[in-house]
């Protein structure tokens, strides 16, 4: 039987999963990382960190499944897409900090790019709009805050890639400087049409061109760890974002197909096929995965709190002690009170992208406590859902068809209580998989299709199996009660923005 190796590495934490050649799991390990936080809306990884725990829980996931380098036919990365490292070429040490996706610093020099009128040809070239979300104007913030980085740069001794590039040269010894068409679509500095990086943008962001990696397909021969690190050489030979991995990992290789990924964030992509569709309602235009050198695309929206939103209850307010505690807590809520929490703690992402407003609570009275709390948390997650499902549906004619399903994944999918209330919310079925690993299950895929472990897409998609459809079982009267009241409380939030 042929293995292959997925890793997964995250936002808090690095995993790594073996897959056996029918996809079932044969051994999983995890390792939590700390998370910097310098100043207010700033978010770090220390990237030794992030290579010590990938390398480490490669190995306990090996030992577990009781297997040596030699069974593994390949390995696959999936990673946290626009977090960005810059390190030198010569050494390996990073410059700074991996300053991650969440991180916010940027937010002028995104409004001053705005104001320069840039954003335009950026959405058009690039499919995403201008926010500190992305990787470009990180990069650029290194290259301008670290003492002789730009100079350094400029002379070709610097580096830059997102996380899975990074992960690739270490694994490497520093012999491959690539990333994937997905990873590379999400920097504002690459053509998504052209499958090119783009020397207008480039130059736009003063990112010198030397510092970028060679762009592959998804499922490609991307080359070998070092024998040291696993006992025996891997190919490696697949790549892709997490959102991305997490609808091939859902079989959403159809036009129509839509998948929602609960983590930290929350994520929908929706595959409109060959062509990319400029989106009328803020969502982004992505590459969901390249193959054979061709580009499939993707309609994405974000939301940057979900998962986080429960961590806050636990860790902010101490109101539960783990993230299961939420469902049953969130079902002992009064039904008379109507309790809306907009998370914006780092800002807003679609439809709205406004990094400057912040989160707040909605509906509060003497009597609300702990449970209209968690509820109020809960129902954040699902309104932001119905947000992106609505511009989806105005963006994509097709998808206003009545047998749309939304296919789920990611920790917050364990809560039946929350994918109930998404199914109500959205009026729609929400389908959740056997396979819940589907970010890994989608690097372990493409890895596995290059090896020659696994089918072409269409095969594939014969292996995904239902775990639980959620149906909706709310009345028309109160979910169109609950939507206006979110929406008020939408409206109140994006009031407050002062700048």
């Amino acid at each position: 039987m042929s293995f292959v190796l997925a890793i997964d590495q995250g936002t808090t934490s690095s995993r790594a999963i073996v897959f056996r050649s029918d996809i079932s799991i044969a051994a999983v390990a995890q390792q939590e990382f700390p998370q910097h936080f310098p100043a207010s809306g700033w978010v770090e990884h220390e990237p030794e960190d992030i290579w010590t725990s990938t390398v480490m829980v490669c190995r306990d996931a090996l030992e577990r499944a009781g297997l040596k380098a030699k069974d593994i036919a390949a390995i696959g990365i999936t990673n946290q897409r626009e977090t960005a490292v810059v390190w030198d070429r010569a050494t390996g040490q990073a410059v700074h900090r991996a300053i991650v996706w969440q991180d916010r610093r940027t937010a002028d020099i995104c409004a001053k790019l705005k104001a320069e009128g840039r954003e335009p040809l950026i959405s058009a070239k690039t499919g995403l709009i201008i926010d500190p979300y992305f990787s470009g104007t990180k990069v650029a913030w290194i290259l301008d805050h670290v003492p002789g980085a730009r100079a350094r740069a400029d002379a070709g001794e610097l580096l830059f890639g997102t996380v899975d590039c990074y992960l690739l040269w270490r694994l490497t010894g520093g012999k491959v400087h690539a990333t994937d068409a997905t990873n590379a679509s999400r920097t504002l500095l690459f053509d998504i049409h052209s499958g090119q990086w783009d020397d207008e943008l480039l130059k736009i962001l003063h990112v010198p061109r030397s510092m970028l990696p060679e762009v592959k397909d998804s499922s490609a021969k991307f080359g070998e760890s070092v024998p040291g690190l696993f006992g025996g050489a891997i190919a490696i030979s697949g790549i892709a974002g997490d959102q991305q991995a997490a609808t091939i990992g859902q079989a959403c290789f159809t036009p129509g197909m839509i998948k929602s990924t609960y983590g930290t964030g929350c994520f929908a992509l929706l595959n409109t096929g060959a062509t990319p569709v400029a989106s009328q309602n803020k969502l982004l235009t992505t590459i969901a995965y390249q193959l054979g050198g061709k580009r499939t695309y993707a309609l994405e929206g974000s939301i940057f709190v979900a998962g986080s939103a429960v961590q806050w209850l636990r860790d902010g307010l101490g109101i539960i002690r783990q993230a299961a505690e939420t469902g049953p807590l969130a079902d002992k809520a009064d039904p008379a009170q109507s309790v809306y929490l907009v998370p914006a703690f780092v800002g807003m992402g679609a439809p709205y992208w406004n990094p400057n407003v912040r989160g707040a609570l909605f509906g509060l009275t003497r009597n609300t406590g702990p449970a209209e709390l968690a509820h109020a948390a809960l129902e954040s997650v699902c309104y932001q859902t119905f947000d992106l499902w609505a511009a989806m549906r105005a963006d994509w004619p097709d998808a206003t068809s009545a047998d749309i399903v939304l296919r789920v994944d990611g920790g917050m999918t364990a809560s039946d209580w929350t994918m109930q209330r998404l199914a109500d919310l959205l009026d729609a079925p929400v389908d959740r998989p056997m396979i819940q690993e589907t970010t890994a299950l989608g690097a372990a895929y493409l890895a596995g299709l290059n090896a020659g472990v696994y089918p072409e897409p269409s095969k594939f998609a014969d292996n995904w199996r239902l775990e639980h459809r959620f149906k909706p079982a709310m009345s028309t009267a109160t979910r169109e009660s609950k939507l206006q009241g979110w929406a008020r409380a939408v409206k109140g939030v994006l009031a407050s923005d002062a700048g």
